[in-house]
């Protein structure tokens, strides 16, 4: 019985990370998104064993899980309090909706998700139709050859006149929301430069950088096979998990331990070496690109979720930014901005001391050795109601609230 019982448990830990033989896709009916307490340093451990998914990938007072019927118990019986977020991960699933593609430029295209190759489309069109102050830019590709394709947005003094903006989205590819908000920032930067005072000071002041999926094999994986996977598409020689944490493999205290994990199969797994993964490099360069033309004004990578903005440093909790009351400063009128949008509200600080520590990280390493003046995380709604599957109807009030936060930032940087 023992035996079998270890076997389960094996079973359990690589579910989520090994490619499917037929690459089926998941079918998570049934399935219960569950936030868990427990004690010791071994809880976590134990319960990403028994989980389908990891929810919250740090060192949090509570983590949330993806459960599959039969292991729920044996999840429970590990916590000293455990509440269901949700009794069918599936139904959630479906309550995003199916892919659409509407029009564009036309903001009924924030009303759903889409696919990747539609998001695509996307830029291309915005981009077409503002030829005179936007461009396609590239950073890379991805493991299976995908281009990470993004826009360049600039006014007054021509293309790459100002100090820069940039921003990246759908790092973690399970974080469709992201691709929607970044979207949005370049769709309210363009179509609203002639008409809108505050949007066209702060175009002719920066020059916008917005790549919206900068792990695109890991998105598709998620329309095609597994909408909860986090990770990129890279396979270990010594493995048979699958996946780089991309926000774990930037080449600034890559090596430092407790913000990452060295096992392939985990989901903030940090690679062989710094920026071994390809789409690392891609944006990595990018950064250095453009620190090395005008510098970086201020850096953003949106995430999902729990309502955070966050900046350096995750590597060390003890540590804070040499311009850290600015960095405060800033976000908190963002959050005030958010709030003010339809009441959401945000929580601020520090990324190591305010959420959990996190090493080889965008942020720190943007900060550092990027030289940007500032660099944020965001996480976007929700706080675990929905996760990352917020439903299609949240789309709308997230990205306009985001905007509102984005805005306030670009007016004090």
């Amino acid at each position: 019985m023992k035996s079998l019982f270890l076997s389960s448990l094996l079973l359990s830990l690589t579910l989520a990370n090994v490619v499917p033989k037929a690459e089926q896709k998941v079918d998570y009916s049934g399935f219960k998104a569950l936030r868990v307490k427990g004690k010791g340093k071994d809880f976590e451990s134990q319960v990403e064993k028994l989980a389908a998914h990891v929810l919250t990938c740090g060192k949090g007072e509570y983590v949330d899980l993806v459960v599959s019927p039969d292991q729920v118990d044996a999840v429970t019986a590990l916590a000293t309090d455990s509440t269901v977020l949700s009794n069918d991960v599936g139904a959630m699933l479906a309550s995003e909706g199916e892919f659409s593609a509407y029009a564009v430029p036309s903001e009924t295209w924030f009303t759903t998700y889409h696919s990747y190759n539609d998001h695509l489309q996307f830029l291309r069109d915005l981009q077409a139709g503002y030829t005179s102050n936007s461009a396609i830019i590239t950073a890379g590709t991805s493991v299976q050859g995908r281009t990470l394709t993004g826009i360049q947005i600039w006014g007054s003094g021509g293309r790459g006149s100002k100090p820069a903006i940039l921003i990246h989205g759908t790092v973690h590819a399970r974080e469709w929301i992201t691709t929607m908000t970044t979207e949005y920032f370049a769709w309210q930067l363009l179509t609203k430069y002639n008409s809108d005072a505050a949007i066209k000071a702060v175009v002719d002041k920066f020059d916008f950088y917005i790549m919206p999926i900068v792990n695109p094999d890991g998105f598709v994986y998620t329309q095609t096979t597994d909408r909860l996977w986090r990770k990129n598409r890279q396979t270990v020689s010594s493995s048979s998990c699958v996946g780089r944490d991309i926000n774990r493999n930037w080449p600034y205290k890559w090596e430092v331990t407790g913000g990452a994990s060295t096992s392939p199969c985990s989901e903030t797994y940090k690679g062989l070496a710094p920026s071994d993964a390809p789409e690392n490099r891609g944006l990595v360069s990018q950064v250095q690109s453009l620190k090395n033309s005008r510098g970086i004004r201020l850096y953003l990578d949106i995430h999902s979720y729990g309502q955070y903005i966050l900046w350096p440093y995750g590597y060390n909790c003890n540590l804070r930014a040499e311009n850290d009351a600015a960095h405060r400063t800033i976000a908190s009128a963002a959050a005030t901005a958010i709030r003010g949008v339809f009441g959401t509200a945000y929580t601020i600080g520090p990324s190591c001391s305010t959420l959990y520590a996190t090493t080889g990280s965008s942020t720190d390493y943007t900060d550092v050795t990027g030289n940007a003046t500032y660099s944020y995380t965001y996480e976007l709604r929700d706080k675990g109601t929905n996760g990352f599957v917020l439903p299609a109807s949240q789309i709308q009030p997230t990205v306009r609230e985001t905007w509102a936060g984005l805005l306030s930032m670009l007016q004090r940087v």
